[in-house]
């Protein structure tokens, strides 16, 4: 299943960031807010501190998705996610991520 392709407008994201409830892990760290629509939605966010190549930042967004694409079924609806990744993301196997991504999700009980 795709992942929806509705964007965060420029207040929810902000609104995520401020209010959001936060669940840290080793390698990423999730932001997760209750939203009013019948998905959840979700953003990667990989900053320039993570590695300057874009190539890089746009690699760990792509394992981001998916993952969060392989386990969509298995989300609740109605919430607002972004996913952000530390720098130590860098060094780890996809696996790896898989599992703490995995893991952060299911402490939130975001699954059904």
């Amino acid at each position: 299943m795709a992942i929806p392709k509705r964007r965060f407008k420029k207040a929810e994201f902000k609104n995520l960031f401020k209010k959001g409830k936060t669940i840290a892990g080793e390698l990423v760290f999730l932001k997760l807010r209750r939203n009013s629509l019948k998905n959840s939605r979700f953003c990667f966010v990989v900053n320039l501190k993570v590695s300057k190549k874009s190539t890089v930042r746009n690699k760990i967004k792509r394992q981001l998705k998916d993952i969060i694409r392989n386990n969509l079924d298995n989300i609740k609806s109605g919430f607002d996610v972004a996913i952000i990744a530390k720098s130590e993301i860098i060094n780890n196997k996809y696996k790896k991520i898989k599992e703490e991504v995995e893991n952060l999700i299911e402490k939130t009980k975001l699954y059904r």
